[in-house]
């Protein structure tokens, strides 16, 4: 499986469509989660995503990659997803691993910084993100802020 990792300008624009309809259709059809999709920081983030194998233009996994002091302090991603076909598969797990090696080669920094929907506390735990704070709501959902050093 190969990751590929792009600016916002370096972005086709069907690559930018299949990542907003995979973002919108489990953001805010599947969790049922009317929020603003279009922040504006799309444009300074680093995308990592991956396309399915047999159908070359289809984004099946995706998360956006801040360097520090563009989200929070520390280095930060978000908008993780998968595409609800290809769940169950481990693809998580390798695009967290991916998440975390862009970050390490790009801004030379290891401190992360997520908001996490508390409900996947343990699969970040699995990465070494400890909760650092109380349990929020942000869109309806519960959250926790999680730090990995």
């Amino acid at each position: 499986m190969k990751f590929f990792v792009k600016t916002f300008n370096e972005l086709t624009l069907n690559e930018f469509h299949e990542i907003l309809q995979l973002r919108i259709n489990v953001f805010v059809v599947e969790q049922n989660c009317a929020y603003p999709e279009l922040d504006n920081k799309d444009k300074i983030a680093l995308h990592l995503f991956t396309f399915d194998e047999k159908i070359p233009e289809k984004v099946i996994a995706y998360t956006r990659i801040f360097k520090p002091g563009d989200y929070y302090e520390e280095s930060a991603f978000g908008r993780v997803v998968v595409h609800p076909d290809y769940r169950k598969k481990e693809l998580g797990y390798k695009l967290i691993e991916e998440t975390i090696s862009v970050i390490e080669n790009n801004f030379n920094n290891s401190k992360i910084k997520i908001g996490a929907q508390t409900y996947l506390k343990k699969f970040y735990e699995s990465f070494d993100f400890k909760q650092v704070g109380v349990e929020y709501i942000e869109d309806g959902i519960p959250h926790i802020y999680m730090v990995r050093n």
